[in-house]
């Protein structure tokens, strides 16, 4: 038996329709899009005094033995990492405004994996994702299509914001979004490298998402070398060509088993661990079943079966738990693994790779780095437009289940939030559900839900 051949038989490859070469490729792609995370995290994690050294390694591993879990063992094509708007939350809200040190932040985001875990293996959060709606999980997984396509926007500057001026004062009290000038660096080469994919798509060649992320980088670098003006703009933290594209991991001993429990025991604290888990939970399942929704893994109930649910999101604890050991905010299942599904993958070999190209990355970080973000911009926002087509399966002549759905859709964009998305489709439902006189439709579940989400909003957004 081949190498090919052993690989096909433990990841199921040919059942799932896909080849060893697709699943190569569909891991250099997610790769890729969310690669930037290496330098990212640390970065926003290093305002609350940890070094920075230290945490890019503790980001690369954590990364790694996450996704390189889900590959084996839950044997799907999703990346784990440090989630986006978690570490800003540990960061910005925990450490800086609340006044907790990051040993506390780090104490709570590992009683939050402990937690994660119970629920896993108890079956609880299989229930709670098998009594979503089949309108809410499809409108979840468009949902976090609009947000990936807003990531990219975003990252690629082609959209600014510019403060809206309403009163005699001169006060800002808005904030306009217009598209950005096309001579700003990184907006010419987010354009160039979507042309290119798009190119690329239209005549069914492989590996679109990824050529045009290598084929705008090179253009990127190119630009960077020959103005210090464009360099400054595609790469904020820095530009130069590497002497060496070679690098050693810095030690971890400074920021890893640096957890204090004993300043979790007051209130405050236990409002953090429950924001945490909050956040976690309905963002890993979001994703999870967005991206479940795009493979084709929902049953003809629309659920994800039990026992591979069960596995990733046991897989998703585990990270978390392993990642506050380690020194570094709630690992999550990442949205741009959409990249890599979009491309093919199909099952865990995809995550394998991304793990490996993570590994690697540990010792190559100066030839990382060469990558901006908006070279990968392109890659988000086309993955935006095909995760949209799941909305198609939402019935749209029943106004209980469309408006819920469009809730969902339009909030986590808007509020970059995908659990503050879940939480107001899940309230829009019960509502109504309730008015219409259906609320036998509405599973207790759903109704212990929304009670919580709407615990959750009132704490988080009026106290």
């Amino acid at each position: 038996m081949t190498w090919t051949e052993k690989l096909d038989s433990f990841f199921g490859i040919s059942e799932k329709g896909s080849t060893v070469r697709t699943e190569i490729i569909a891991g250099f792609t997610t790769f890729m899009t969310m690669a930037y995370i290496i330098f990212v995290n640390p970065a926003i994690l290093s305002q609350t005094g940890m070094p920075f050294a230290p945490l890019v390694t503790t980001t690369v591993i954590a990364t790694a033995v996450a996704t390189i879990i889900m590959g084996l063992y839950a044997k799907k094509p999703y990346a784990l990492a440090p989630g986006m708007g978690l570490n800003a939350y540990f960061t910005y809200s925990v450490v800086i405004v609340m006044g907790y040190t990051w040993q506390i932040a780090l104490a709570a985001v590992f009683i939050e994996g402990l937690i994660f875990i119970v629920l896993s293996v108890t079956k609880v959060r299989t229930m709670v994702a098998n009594a979503f709606p089949v309108a809410l999980k499809y409108s979840i997984g468009a949902g976090i299509g609009l947000f990936l396509t807003f990531i990219g926007l975003n990252d690629a500057h082609l959209i600014r914001y510019t403060a809206q001026e309403l009163l005699s004062s001169g006060e800002a009290v808005g904030v306009l979004v217009s598209l950005n000038y096309i001579n700003v660096p990184s907006v010419a080469i987010a354009l160039i490298g979507l042309i290119i994919t798009i190119i690329l798509f239209v005549n069914r060649i492989k590996g679109a998402l990824l050529w045009g992320i290598l084929g705008s980088t090179a253009i990127a670098v190119i630009w960077a070398t020959l103005d210090s003006g464009a360099a400054s703009q595609l790469y904020p933290a820095g530009f130069s060509l590497p002497s060496s594209p070679l690098s050693l991991p810095a030690s971890i001993a400074p920021i890893a088993l640096h957890m204090d429990f004993v300043g979790l025991f007051n209130v405050g604290a236990i409002g953090v661990i429950f924001a945490f888990l909050m956040v976690d939970f309905f963002d890993t399942l979001g994703t999870v079943t967005g991206l479940s929704a795009k493979v084709g893994d929902l049953d003809e109930k629309g659920n994800i079966p039990e026992k591979p649910l069960t596995r990733m999101l046991l897989t998703d604890a585990i990270g978390t738990t392993f990642g506050a050991l380690l020194g570094t905010s709630t690992v999550t299942t990442y949205i741009e693994s959409a990249a890599g599904v979009e491309e093919g993958g199909r099952t865990g070999l995809t995550s394998v790779v991304v793990a490996l190209l993570f590994t690697i990355g540990l010792f190559i970080t100066p030839i990382v780095a060469l990558v901006p973000s908006a070279a990968t911009a392109p890659a988000l926002i086309l993955v935006g437009l095909f995760m949209l087509s799941n909305i198609r399966f939402v019935n749209f002549e029943d106004y209980t289940e469309y408006i819920p759905a469009f809730v969902t859709l339009v909030t986590m964009p808007f509020t970059y939030s995908i659990s503050n998305g879940i939480g107001a489709g899940i309230i829009t439902y019960v509502i109504a559900k309730l008015a219409s006189g259906r609320y036998r439709e509405v599973s207790p579940l759903m109704y212990i839900l929304a009670v919580i989400f709407g615990i959750y909003f009132f704490w988080l957004y009026w106290l």
